[in-house]
């Protein structure tokens, strides 16, 4: 009898751990500070940059650089962009993706279980824009509440959204719990450390991303505002912004925001400029 009571209280000592162990993937512990991830999306292997009114000779890089982005504040998380390439194309058993002119050595889904979380944790998703390259795994996070700009969501579930072979992965968040932004500034966590900004031309809803972290300092992630560091340093504009004259006014409001807050630029699409970022599991803060 006392065996047995033994074994129950073993059995049960091990439902208890499975069980909080369970419950601490489910719930990871807040960070004190804001935290930002930076994972490895791929790489868009292009060969020209005529498309930004460049010349190959003027770029230190032709290639970009696909971040994906998770931000995690005391508060909640932010998944910010999601990658070119849906974790469901990676073969099963693991090894590098390819889709077009896009490659990518891991899927976004194991990188973000790296570092603790599940696309269950994720308390906010918000993209800078509707493009394929920032919404693969986007009905991945169908369960989060989606943060976005009315004249964005329109143009995704219209009839004819450009291009329209991505809307199959992000057209569950037409479902999503939603919040449309409406103000040019949307302080997500309300203290202003993580602020969603305005800066449209790139496509009707863009946006870019400000963030205030404790040692790293004001950083601003920016979408497709720019592409190359040297569209900035020459005032270049791509040819086909969806409004070229919106996206020229957008950059100059931007510049008046980072002299406003002191922040940094950070091109996502910048491949020599994210190489020297770190990458998760490692994090700023």
């Amino acid at each position: 009898m006392k065996a047995a009571f033994g074994v129950h209280l073993i059995l049960l000592g091990a439902f208890l751990a499975a069980t909080s162990s369970q419950a601490a993937r489910k719930h990871p512990k807040p960070p004190k500070s804001v935290r930002l991830y930076i994972f490895d999306c791929g790489t868009i292997h292009s060969t020209t940059v005529d498309a930004y009114s460049l010349k190959k000779e003027e770029v230190g890089s032709t290639e970009m650089a696909i971040p994906c982005i998770l931000v995690v504040h005391p508060k909640g998380t932010l998944m910010w962009d999601n990658g070119d390439i849906p974790d469901s194309a990676f073969q099963p058993g693991g090894g590098p993706a390819s889709a077009g002119v896009v490659s990518q050595a891991h899927p976004l889904l194991p990188q973000l279980a790296e570092v603790g979380y599940t696309p269950a944790d994720i308390t906010y998703l918000a993209m800078s824009h509707y493009h394929g390259d920032h919404v693969a795994n986007a009905n991945a996070f169908a369960g989060s509440t989606w943060l976005v700009r009315k004249a964005e969501r329109d143009r995704m579930f219209s009839d004819s959204p450009i291009p329209r072979s991505d809307a199959g992965n992000y057209n569950l968040l037409k479902n999503s719990k939603t919040v449309i932004i409406e103000r040019d500034e949307y302080d997500v966590f309300g203290d202003a450390t993580v602020i969603i900004k305005s800066e449209p031309g790139h496509t009707p809803g863009h946006q870019v991303l400000f963030l205030r972290l404790a040692k790293t300092g004001a950083v601003v992630l920016s979408g497709d505002l720019y592409h190359y560091p040297e569209e900035r340093t020459l005032s270049r504009l791509p040819v086909a912004e969806f409004d070229k004259e919106q996206t020229a006014a957008s950059r100059a409001d931007l510049d008046a925001f980072l002299q406003k807050t002191g922040a940094q630029l950070w091109i996502q699409h910048d491949f020599l400029g994210n190489a020297k970022l770190k990458k998760a599991p490692d994090f700023y803060e």
